[in-house]
C-alpha cells in the first residue's frame, strides 16, 4: 500500500513537472520561431518597398519606422542579409537577376526558383532554405528570396539544446522526487499505520466482549428459555462478529500480511461450487437465479480469495435485488484471462444507479441505500474487500447500470 501510494505521488509529481516544462520549452521555442519569421518578413518588406534594395541612411541613424519588434534595420543589415532577386516581365520572360548579395546561388538557379514559384501561384512561403515574397510590379513581378540558413540552424540548435536541458531537468527531478517522496508522504503513512493499528487492536478487543455476550445469551436461554430478545442479541453478535472479521481482513490486505497461495486452479468449477448454495436461497425468496459459466477456464491465483470474491458479489446481488427479481452469474473467456459478471435487477431509483454513485460503491462503509442496508445487515464493506481481492490478483472491477432496472458488477482477472 505504501509503495503504491509512493508510486502514485511520484507519477503525479512527474506528470505535473513534465507538463510545466513542456509548456515552458514549447512557448519559448514558438516565440523564437515567431521572432525568426518576423525578422525575415521585416527584411522582405523593406526589400519589397525599395525595389529589391535596402534604403540608405546616415550612419548610426536607422529610420524610426523600421524599428519593429523582432526586426531592426541598421547599417549592417544589407551586409548580414543573404538574398537574391529575380524580376520577370508580364509574359514570364526574365527582366533582371541580382545574385550579388549571395554566393550559393547562380543566375540560372535563381531563374529556376522564380519560375517554380510563379507556376505554383503562391505569393509567399519557403522554397527549401529560402523564404520568398512575390511582389507585383508595373512591368510584371519581382520575386525576392532571403537565405534563412543561419536562422533555421539557430532555431533548430536552440530547440535541440532546450530539449536536452528539459530532459536533464526532468531526469534530475525524477531522481529527487524518488529520493524524497517517502519523506513527503510520511505524515500520510503514519496516519494510515495508526488507522490500521487501531482497526487491528479494536477488532481483537471487541472479540472478547462479543464472546462474553454470546456466553451470557446461552446462559439466559438455558435459565429462561428461548425468546425473541435472546435471538435478537445473537443476531447482533453475528453481525458484529462478521464486521470485525471483515475489518481485520481489510487491515491485513492493506498491510500486505494476508496469507495467500497462488496456484493455477479451475475457476469455472470454483465459481459454480460457490454460487450453488446461493441458488437455493434465491429459490426460497422467489428470485430467478441464472448461470452462464464457460467450462474449463483456468486462473493463476488464490482460490479461497476468489471464492470470497464470488460470495461477496452474489450475496450483494441477493440483498439488493428486488422482489421476484433476477440474478445472473456469468463467466467467460476475456482476452488472455476471464471475465466474471454478476447481474441483478433492483428497485433502487435511477439516482442510485448513476455513474456518480456507482463509482462510490467500492468505498469503505459507503451504502447507496442506507435504509435497505440496515434491513439486510450490510455495512458497506463487502465490496471494498472484493476490490482488494481483485487488485491483489492484478485485475479490474467495476459496476455499471444495465438497462433501466439492473446493475452489473464486472471483474476481469488474469
Amino acid at each position: 500500500m505504501i509503495k503504491k501510494l509512493q508510486k502514485k505521488f511520484i507519477m503525479i509529481t512527474m506528470a505535473s513537472v513534465f507538463f510545466i516544462i513542456l509548456l515552458l520549452i514549447g512557448t519559448i521555442n514558438i516565440i523564437n520561431i515567431y521572432q525568426m519569421n518576423h525578422r525575415i518578413d521585416g527584411a522582405l518588406k523593406i526589400l519589397s518597398q525599395n525595389e529589391g534594395t535596402f534604403p540608405k541612411y546616415d550612419k548610426g541613424k536607422p529610420p524610426r519606422e523600421n524599428m519593429e519588434f523582432g526586426f531592426q534595420l541598421n547599417e549592417e543589415t544589407p551586409f548580414e542579409t543573404r538574398y537574391f532577386i529575380v524580376k520577370l516581365n508580364s509574359d514570364g520572360s526574365t527582366r533582371e537577376i541580382d545574385t550579388s548579395h549571395i554566393r550559393a546561388v547562380s543566375s540560372s538557379d535563381a531563374r529556376e526558383y522564380a519560375e517554380e514559384i510563379l507556376e505554383s501561384g503562391k505569393t509567399g512561403g519557403f522554397a527549401e532554405i529560402y523564404k520568398y515574397a512575390v511582389v507585383a510590379q508595373d512591368y510584371g513581378y519581382m520575386v525576392i528570396f532571403i537565405d534563412c540558413r543561419n536562422s533555421i540552424q539557430s532555431v533548430t540548435g536552440f530547440l535541440f539544446i532546450s530539449s536536452v536541458v528539459a530532459l536533464g531537468i526532468i531526469l534530475l527531478m525524477f531522481i529527487l522526487v524518488s529520493v524524497f517522496s517517502k519523506k513527503a508522504i510520511t505524515p500520510i503513512i503514519e496516519s494510515m499505520d495508526k488507522q490500521k493499528q487501531f482497526i487491528t487492536d479494536a477488532g481483537h478487543e471487541i472479540k472478547t466482549p462479543l464472546a462474553i455476550i454470546s456466553a451470557n445469551a446461552d446462559v439466559l436461554e438455558l435459565t429462561g428459555g428461548e425468546s425473541e430478545w435472546i435471538n435478537s442479541i445473537r443476531n447482533q453478535i453475528t453481525r458484529l462478529d462478521k464486521l470485525v472479521k471483515n475489518l481485520l481482513i481489510l487491515s491485513k490486505m492493506d498491510e500486505g500480511n494476508m496469507k495467500v497461495s497462488y496456484v493455477e486452479f479451475d475457476i469455472s468449477r470454483t465459481v459454480e461450487e460457490t454460487v450453488a448454495s446461493f441458488k437455493a436461497v434465491a429459490e426460497t425468496l422467489n428470485k430467478t437465479f441464472l448461470l452462464d459459466i464457460q467450462e474449463g477456464l483456468k486462473l493463476y491465483g488464490d482460490e479461497s480469495s476468489i471464492q470470497q470474491l464470488v460470495s461477496t458479489l452474489v450475496d450483494n446481488a441477493l440483498k439488493y435485488s428486488d422482489s421476484n427479481g433476477i440474478i445472473k452469474v456469468s463467466l467467460i473467456t476475456y482476452k488472455k484471462g476471464s471475465k466474471l459478471e454478476v447481474f441483478n435487477t433492483t428497485d433502487m431509483g435511477k439516482e442510485a444507479l448513476s455513474k456518480e454513485y456507482l463509482s462510490k460503491l467500492f468505498d469503505r462503509f459507503y451504502r447507496a441505500d442506507a435504509s435497505r442496508s440496515r434491513d439486510t445487515g450490510g455495512y458497506g464493506i463487502g465490496l471494498s474487500i472484493a476490490r482488494s481481492i481483485v487488485e491483489a490478483h492484478h485485475g479490474k472491477i467495476s459496476a455499471r447500470r444495465e438497462e433501466e432496472t439492473g446493475i452489473c458488477f464486472e471483474v476481469i482477472l488474469g
